[in-house]
């Protein structure tokens, strides 16, 4: 079953079980999967959605701070019940320390030595570990191993 076939499932689900949130959160990931469908101009492969999931979370986190900020703790926990949904249909985020040691590998297969070289360490480690780590972390770490 493809990602997109089971977030149709599970929406299919929620709206039985009339749960309010998972309908609202389901109906926005396919709003945003059909959008970069039309984008594309076909069907999205897994990854693909996985990466459009990447890019709600970021959103979300993002959101979620700037309700805290405004003093808005209710807004701020709706977002975050959305971002746990959301992970529902990720794979398996990678922990620091593997994010560490898969980037010690790469900046010794690209002999990288200094902050110049982040980029090259960034697109290598971006495309490895896709979908399993998200980008500001994964930057945050190779700054510290490259600096």
């Amino acid at each position: 079953m493809s990602l997109n076939e089971k977030i149709d499932e599970d929406l299919k689900t929620a709206i039985k079980a009339r749960d309010r949130i998972r309908i609202s959160c389901l109906r926005m990931l396919k709003a945003s999967v059909k959008n970069r469908q039309v984008e594309k101009g076909r069907e999205l492969e897994d990854e693909e959605i996985q990466a459009t999931l990447s890019t709600l979370v970021r959103k979300g986190k993002e959101a979620a701070g700037e309700f805290r900020r405004g003093d808005r703790e209710d807004l701020a926990l709706k977002e975050e019940q959305e971002i746990k949904i959301f992970y529902e249909y990720m794979p398996r985020q990678l922990s620091t320390e593997i994010i560490e040691k898969t980037l010690q590998q790469i900046i010794s297969e690209l002999s990288a030595k200094s902050p110049k070289d982040l980029g090259k360490v960034m697109k290598a480690a971006m495309d490895r570990m896709a979908g399993q780590a998200e980008g500001k972390t994964v930057n945050e770490i190779a700054r510290k191993l490259l600096g």
